[in-house]
C-alpha cells in the first residue's frame, strides 16, 4: 500500500546559553529548555500620515516577537514615557521603573505612495541605542510584510539569530465532513494571514513543498486518476506535471537544495522506491533498490545526504544515504514507528513523526540518530516542517471523532510554546518557505 507520509518543521532554542550578539544586559538566557522571556515594551509607533496601519503594524510587530515565547510585552498602559514623535529623546529611568530590558519605538507615515517605517531599538539597562535606526517601505497591501521585517530586525538584533517572520507556509486547506474531505492549496504568511489559494479542490492534492528559492512549489495529484508530481509556479499558478514512467505512480516528492532536482518515491510492481530527476525533464535515477517502500525523502543542507523513511528492517524506521545513492545507515532505534524526516535547515537536527504506545509524537534527533526528544503528544501529529531559522516546527494535528479535524500548530525545539495557527480553519501537510526577499 502506498504510503503518503510527508513532512516539514520549524523549532525554537535547544540548550543553554543563547545570549544575544551585543554589548549591554539585554540578552535570552537559556537553561535546559526553560525559556525566561525578555521583557520588552513597544509604544504605538508615531503616526506620521498613516491613520489606522500605525497600530495595526504594531500590533503585528508584537504578535511576531510574543508568540516566539522568548518576548514578554509589557502593557502599554504601564508606559510612563509617551512619545510625540519618533525624535523624542529615550527617558531610561522611566523604562527601567517597570522592567523593561529593551524597547522598541517607531514611527508609521506614507510617502510617493508607499508606507514608510522608521524604527529604534533601546538597550534600557546600557542606555545605549542598539545598533542603528532603520527604515522599510512598502506599497499599504503589502504593510503586514513591514511588520514582519520589524519584527525580524530587532529578533536577530536580540538573539544573534536571523528571524522567520517574513515568511510564507504552503499547506492543503480542507473542508466538508471527514469522510468525504475537499482539499486545495493554499498559501499563507507565517502567521495564517493573507491566504491565497493555488488550486480548487477539483482534484485530490497531498504533501505541497516549497523550493528553497521559495518560488515555485511541488506537490502530488491525482489530476490524472493516479498519483503523479506537479510543479507548480507560486507567482501564477501555473504548473505542469513531471515526466512519469508508464505503469508507475510518483509522490512524496522534494526539491533538492539548489531547486534543480527533485528526489521521489516511485512505485512499480508493488515496490516503492526513491528516484532523482532534473526538473528541466529526462528519465529518473533510481538511488534505492530494496522490496520495502521508501519514501518521503529530504535532502541535507548541504545537499550531500538524503534522509528518508523505511520499512526494510520490518518496521517504519528512519535512514540517512548519499545523495547519489548508496547503502543507507538507519538511525532510528527507540521504541515504535517514525515517518516524515525532515532536515533542520542548520543541519544539526532531523524532525519526524513518531507513533507509540497509540499515539504521535513530533520529536527531533540528532542526525545520527542521538539525543532524541519528543516535542509533542496527540491524539494524531504528523508532517513537521522547519522554519527558516531551524528554530520553530510546523506540523499537522487532526483530533479524534467524526468531527475532528487538522489543524497547523507550532512548537519551539525546546518542546515549549506549542500553539495552534488561528484563523485557517482545516489544514495539513505545510512547508515552510524560505524568508521572502
Amino acid at each position: 500500500m502506498v504510503r503518503y507520509i510527508l513532512a516539514a518543521i520549524a523549532a525554537l532554542m535547544m540548550t543553554a546559553g543563547l545570549a544575544a550578539a551585543q554589548q549591554g544586559p539585554l540578552h535570552i538566557e537559556i537553561d535546559e529548555g526553560v525559556i525566561e522571556p525578555l521583557p520588552y515594551a513597544l509604544p504605538t509607533f508615531v503616526d506620521e500620515g498613516a491613520g489606522g496601519l500605525t497600530s495595526d503594524i504594531t500590533r503585528v510587530i508584537a504578535a511576531d516577537l510574543s508568540g516566539t515565547g522568548l518576548f514578554r510585552e509589557i502593557p502599554e498602559s504601564a508606559h510612563i514615557q509617551r512619545f510625540a514623535s519618533f525624535d523624542t529623546a529615550v527617558s531610561y529611568p522611566d523604562w527601567q521603573a517597570i522592567n523593561a530590558q529593551a524597547l522598541i519605538t517607531g514611527s508609521v507615515g506614507l510617502s510617493g505612495g508607499k508606507v514608510v517605517v522608521k524604527f529604534r531599538l533601546f538597550d534600557i539597562y546600557s542606555g545605549a541605542q542598539l545598533g542603528d535606526g532603520q527604515q522599510l517601505a512598502a506599497s499599504p497591501q503589502s504593510w503586514r510584510r513591514l511588520a514582519h521585517k520589524v519584527a525580524d530586525v530587532i529578533y536577530a538584533r536580540i538573539t544573534g539569530e536571523s528571524g522567520y517572520f517574513d515568511s510564507r507556509v504552503v499547506f492543503v486547506s480542507e473542508s466538508g465532513p471527514k469522510d468525504k474531505r475537499q482539499k486545495r492549496l493554499a498559501v499563507m504568511d507565517y502567521d495564517g494571514a493573507n491566504i491565497s489559494y493555488l488550486t480548487d479542490s477539483s482534484t485530490i492534492v497531498l504533501a505541497p513543498r516549497f523550493a528553497p528559492q521559495g518560488d515555485r512549489i511541488l506537490f502530488t495529484t491525482f489530476e490524472t486518476g493516479f498519483p503523479r508530481i506537479k510543479m507548480m509556479n507560486v507567482g501564477n499558478a501555473s504548473g505542469q506535471l513531471l515526466p512519469e514512467t508508464p505503469g508507475t505512480m510518483t509522490f512524496s516528492p522534494r526539491f533538492s537544495r539548489d531547486g534543480g532536482s527533485v528526489v521521489y518515491s516511485l512505485e512499480q510492481n508493488g515496490n516503492t522506491d526513491l528516484y532523482r530527476m532534473s526538473v528541466s525533464g529526462g528519465g529518473g535515477e533510481r538511488l534505492t533498490n530494496s522490496p520495502a517502500i521508501e519514501t518521503a525523502p529530504d535532502f541535507s543542507p548541504d545537499g550531500s545526504r538524503v534522509v528518508f523513511e523505511s520499512d526494510r528492517s520490518g518496521t517504519q524506521q528512519i535512514y540517512v544515504m548519499p545523495a547519489s545513492g548508496g547503502e543507507p545507515v538507519r538511525i532510528s532505534f527507540g521504541e515504535g514507528r517514525y515517518g516524515t524526516p525532515v532536515w533542520s535547515p542548520r543541519g544539526d537536527l532531523i524532525a519526524f513523526t513518531k507513533q507509540a504506545g497509540g499515539r504521535f509524537f513530533i520529536g527531533v534527533m540528532r542526525t545520527d540518530g542521538s539525543e532524541e526528544r519528543l516535542l509533542t503528544a496527540s491524539f494524531l501529529d504528523e508532517g513537521p516542517t522547519w522554519s527558516p531559522n531551524g528554530r520553530v516546527i510546523m506540523f499537522t494535528r487532526e483530533s479524534p471523532g467524526a468531527s475532528g479535524g487538522a489543524k497547523l500548530f507550532t512548537v519551539d525545539i525546546s518542546g515549549r510554546n506549542l500553539k495552534a495557527i488561528e484563523g485557517v480553519g482545516g489544514a495539513s501537510d505545510p512547508s515552510w518557505g524560505p524568508l521572502l526577499p
